[in-house]
Parts: C-alpha cells; structure tokens; sequence
C-alpha cells in the first residue's frame, strides 16, 4: 500500500472519530483503545523496517514519544466523560480543540527542530506519533470513566 493511501485512509479514521466524539458517543474500551494501539503499531512496524537509523535518531525518537503522550494525556484531561442511559460517554468541547490545535503547533515545531539538528524523518513515522498521542488521550478518558464509577458502554453488534 503507497504512503499517500495510508495516510489518506488514517486521515479519514481520524476525521471520523473526532466528528463522532464532537457529537458525543458511548465510550467503550475497543473504540477507545483499538485505534491509538493499532497505529502505534503500524508506526513502530514502520520504524522497525527503517534502515540507518542512529542513536541519536532514537533519542529524538524518545523525547517525541514522550512529549506526544503527554500532549495527549493533556488532551484527554480536556474531554467530557460522563454519564448517560446508564453507561459511560464521552465528548470533546472547545477546549480540546483548542488543546488539538496546540499539539499540532508544538509537534510541528519539535518535527522541524529534529529535522535541524539532523533527525532522519524516517525515524519519524507519522503514524507513531498520532498513535501515542492517541494511548494519552486514551490513558486520561480511561482515568475519568474509573473515577466515575459507572461502566463503560458495551461493544456495538
């Protein structure tokens, strides 16, 4: 499959998970879970078969890795996770788009800061990035469903 295919059929998943979450849906733990670990897993299949990276391209690697989690963690504290028909559900609202729009800025910026400093934008594949970010959003939604004590929604049939 070519890049631009993936990457327009990732944007596309994407696109619909944020319009679904704008509206509000039943949050369960496989459409909660599922995506950010399926494309961290892309990502890190991508990297695997990458050829000459360097120590330094790791280290990189590692502080983006972190900072995308973070931003994500950040994000997810952002979402309205309540309660509804007996089951947990979820929302985004203003502030994460707002908290989305900074993620992307301050990616962007550490992107070109590693490419400065000689980072092979191999050592950066997309999909690992939104991946991780991903896991944090899903890290700090998970947090608040716990803490409310009320199951989350069952699978779709």
């Amino acid at each position: 499959m070519s890049g631009w295919v993936l990457a327009a059929i990732i944007t596309l998943a994407l696109i619909a998970i944020v319009v679904k979450r704008l509206i509000g849906e039943p949050l369960n733990g496989r459409d909660l879970w599922a995506p950010p670990v399926i494309l961290t897993a892309i990502g890190l299949y991508t990297l695997l078969k990458t050829d000459g990276l360097h120590a330094d391209d790791y280290a990189w690697l590692v502080g983006g890795s972190t900072l995308g989690l973070a931003l994500g963690y950040l994000r997810g504290s952002l979402v309205v996770v309540y309660e509804k028909r007996g089951f947990l559900w979820q929302r985004y609202r203003g502030r994460t788009f707002v908290a989305i729009v900074g993620t992307l800025v301050v990616m962007l910026g550490y992107g070109l800061l590693a490419d400065k400093v000689g980072m092979q934008s191999a050592a950066r594949p997309i999909q690992l990035s939104i991946g991780i970010s991903f896991i944090g959003e899903a890290l700090a939604v998970t947090r608040q469903g716990i803490a409310l004590r009320v199951p989350f929604a069952p699978e779709r049939r």
